[in-house]
Order: C-alpha cells, then structure tokens, then sequence
C-alpha cells in the first residue's frame, strides 16, 4: 500500500518503521521528529495524505486530531482508509470519523496498547471502532504494527475501549505499589509477597507481567531506574480521559476519579513528571498514613 504516516514521535515512528521493513510505501510528517529510514518526508500533513491507500494518525490529543483531520481530509482519495492511533476523546474521534464518511472515507479510530516497547517490537493490540468495511482495509496494517486488533464496535468504540483498559491499569497499579509499601512495612519479604500474589487472587497485569518492585518478576521499568515504559503524564493524560468520558455518560467512576487526582498530584506537584507510571512504588515508599 501507499500510506501516509503523521505523527512519529516515540511510538509513530516505530510503527511507521515497521510498514517500510514489511513492504508498504511511507511517507511521513511530523512538525518536530525526524523520519526514521525508508519514509519519506513531505512537506505538509495535506502532501502526506495526498493519492494515499491509507493515511495513519499519531497524534497527541483530540484538539490536534481534529486540526490535522480538517487539513487531511480534503486532500485524501475517496475510499481512502484514515486510521487514527492516537489516543483522544470519544467526542474528538465520533467527530472526526463523521467528517471523513462524509468526504467518502473509510476512518478507524485505534489507538494501541503496549508502549513504546510494544510500537518497536510489534506487541500492541490495537482496539479499533468504525464500519465493517473500514476496520477491513485497516486490518492487514495492524498485524504488521502490532500483534492482535479487536473491532470493538463502531466509530469511538476504540477510543472507550483504550480508555476503560487504562482507567482498570491506573486503578491495578496504584494498589500492587500501595500492596508492595505496606508488605515492607510488615516486613514482608517482595519476593515471598510476588510469589503469593502473582499466582492467587491479586494476580493482575500489574503485579504479574510490569511488576513495579525491582529484582521481582519478568524485568521491567522498575529494573531501570523507573524510566518510562508508559510514563506517569500519560497514564494521567489517559485517566482524565476516562473521567471526561464518565461525565458525559454519568458514569460512577470512584476509584478511577481518585486515581487521577493521585497520578495528577505526583506528576504535577511531585516528581513523578518523566518517570514510569510504576513509580508509584518509591512515592508511597516515603509515605506515611
């Protein structure tokens, strides 16, 4: 395919490199980050999606999507396939697509799961929402980019799913690091405490495959000094999505609300800015009841 790419920041350009090595003609942009090797630069977002089989999004929020989806959409082919991976607003996304059927397209929201690791080594799962026949266009791009797609429904569906999986991911990892901070202070060994937890009823993504408590588990972010896998302000970013989607619904969210507060006062008032989401364990580490 010929594809347009726009957005290779940490995880587009992995992704963006991982078409070129399996084939597919790529041309990208991005205001500030460079191409990686085999993608060409354009000069504009509109030159990038121009005579285009499919154009890729990457971008970092839902005010962004939508200005760069007013500049690409006019320019792309009809039957063009327009396939965001960012991870925005349900609003922005249902907006957007509405936009792109209306000028012919095939639109897909789908934003990944899996970091920046997954974007370099191919294990995302992508959750994508739109038409039958626009997640069938986009389909064989996914098992290049990542490792698995779930069709999750129509246009926005995607963007729920991602941010339902991070609300439960924010909400885990909060209590494996508040686990971990008071198993030291019962003087609880980390080892013994993984080796009970991970295979009982604790067991959790969290505690079994990101294990927050370095030297414990398969390796992780922990095991580097807490740098970023899935960093802290993103985790945030995605949490204020879910409570921003919880409000227009009017949904009961409790523990995902106080999640966001916790992960907002360690980015914004601690120094949890830059760091992974995981290390919320040396935070509570110093905390006292």
């Amino acid at each position: 395919m010929k594809i347009g790419f726009i957005g290779l920041g940490n995880m587009g350009a992995p992704m963006a490199a991982n078409l070129v090595a399996a084939g597919h003609a790529v041309t990208g942009f991005d205001l500030t980050a460079p191409c990686p090797d085999g993608v060409s630069k354009a000069a504009s977002a509109a030159e990038c999606a121009t005579a285009q089989d499919v154009v890729i999004t990457m971008l970092p929020n839902g005010a962004i999507l939508r200005s760069v989806a007013a500049e690409i959409v006019p320019a792309m082919q009809a039957g063009a396939g327009f396939v965001d991976c960012s991870t925005v607003d349900v609003e922005s996304a249902r907006a957007v697509a509405d936009d792109a059927v209306a000028a012919g397209l095939l639109p897909v929201d789908a934003p990944g799961s899996g970091g920046i690791g997954g974007a370099a080594g191919g294990p995302l799962t992508f959750m994508a929402g739109g038409s039958d026949a626009a997640f069938a266009k986009a389909d064989p791009l996914f098992d290049i980019m990542g490792q698995k797609a779930v069709h999750c429904g129509a246009s926005g569906a995607g963007q729920a799913a991602k941010i339902c999986n991070n609300m439960i991911l924010g909400v885990t990892m909060i209590g494996t690091c508040e686990a971990f901070a008071l198993a030291d202070k019962l003087g609880l060994d980390r080892q013994k405490m993984f080796d009970v937890v991970s295979t009982s009823s604790g067991y959790s993504w969290s505690m079994n495959a990101y294990c927050p408590a370095p030297g414990i588990g398969p390796q992780s972010p922990a095991d580097n000094d807490y740098k970023p896998g899935f960093a802290a302000e993103l985790m945030l970013k995605d949490l204020r999505l879910s409570q921003q989607a919880a409000e227009t619904v009017d949904a009961a969210t409790p523990l995902g609300q106080h999640a966001t507060d916790l992960y907002k006062t360690f980015v914004e008032d601690e120094d949890g800015l830059g760091m992974d989401f995981s290390a919320m364990l040396p935070r509570f580490e110093k905390k006292s009841r």
